[in-house]
C-alpha cells in the first residue's frame, strides 16, 4: 500500500481534532516539521497533548502552537531554554500541564509504544520527584522506576526523502525522534524535501519503512 502524497500541509493535518495526542519530532530546530506544525496552528485544534523533546523555540513552529494556548499538556525533556518564552508564559499562567521526562526515558517510552512493549524499568529518575506515584523496584541492588510507553493518535515528523510507498531517509541529526515516533502513532504525517518513485531508493538506506507512514507532504523548506 502506498502512502498518501499531498501538496498542501493544511490538508495533511485536517484530521487532527481537538483533544488529540500528537508526537512532534525535532531536537530544537533540527528535524522539526515546522510547515506541518504551522498547518496545525491554522487547523484550529485545541486541548492537544503533545510529546516532543522541547517545548518550542522562539515564536514559530511548536512555540506558536503553545503560545496560542492550543496545547493542554506537553510531555518533553527540555521545556525551558533561552528562547522558550512562549512556554514560560503559558506555564507561569497555569495554562499548560508539564510532564517532565528525562531524554533517554522519553525516547525509550516512545520506542516502547511503537514496539508494543508494556513498559520498562530504568534507574533514571529513581529517588527523585520524577518517580513520585510510579512503581519502583530494586534490580541487582539498584533502584528502578517503571516507565510506561507513549503512544499517539498522530505523529508529525520531518524526513529528507520519501518514495511513493512512504519509505523514508533522514538527513544527519534531523534523524532524532522521527523514526521512533513514526512507529508509535496511528497516523504518521511526514514533510520531506523530495518524493521519488518506488524503486528509486536503495533499500539499504531506508530508515523508516513505509508501513509506518500515512501521509507525505513535499515541501521546499531548507533541511535542518
Amino acid at each position: 500500500m502506498t502512502a498518501r502524497v499531498v501538496t498542501d500541509p493544511d490538508a495533511a493535518v485536517a484530521d487532527i481534532g481537538s483533544g488529540a495526542t500528537v508526537l512532534i519530532g525535532g531536537f530544537g530546530v533540527a528535524g522539526q516539521p515546522v510547515e506541518l506544525i504551522e498547518a496545525l496552528v491554522r487547523n484550529g485544534a485545541e486541548a492537544l497533548t503533545v510529546a516532543s523533546n522541547n517545548a518550542g523555540n522562539g515564536d514559530e513552529g511548536l512555540a506558536a502552537l503553545v503560545g496560542q494556548k492550543r496545547v493542554r499538556r506537553i510531555v518533553c525533556s527540555f521545556p525551558r531554554q533561552s528562547d522558550s518564552w512562549c512556554f514560560d508564559e503559558r506555564y507561569r499562567a497555569g495554562d499548560i500541564e508539564l510532564d517532565l521526562v528525562p531524554q533517554g526515558n522519553l525516547a525509550e517510552r516512545i520506542r516502547a509504544g511503537g514496539a508494543g512493549i508494556g513498559g520498562f524499568f530504568t534507574p533514571v529518575g529513581y529517588g527523585t520527584q520524577l518517580a513520585e506515584g510510579k512503581e519502583t523496584r530494586i534490580i541487582d541492588g539498584v533502584g528502578h522506576v517503571l516507565e510506561e510507553p507513549i503512544k499517539a493518535d498522530f505523529a508529525l515528523i520531518k524526513a529528507d526523502t520519501a518514495d511513493e510507498a512512504g519509505n523514508l531517509t533522514f538527513r544527519k541529526t534531523a534523524r532524532n525522534f522521527g523514526p521512533i515516533m513514526a512507529t508509535a502513532a496511528h497516523h504518521t504525517i511526514v514533510q520531506v524535501r523530495e518524493v521519488v518513485p518506488i524503486g528509486a531508493m536503495d533499500p539499504e538506506v531506508v530508515v523508516t519503512p513505509g508501513i509506518h507512514v500515512s501521509t507525505i507532504v513535499p515541501t521546499e523548506a531548507t533541511q535542518r
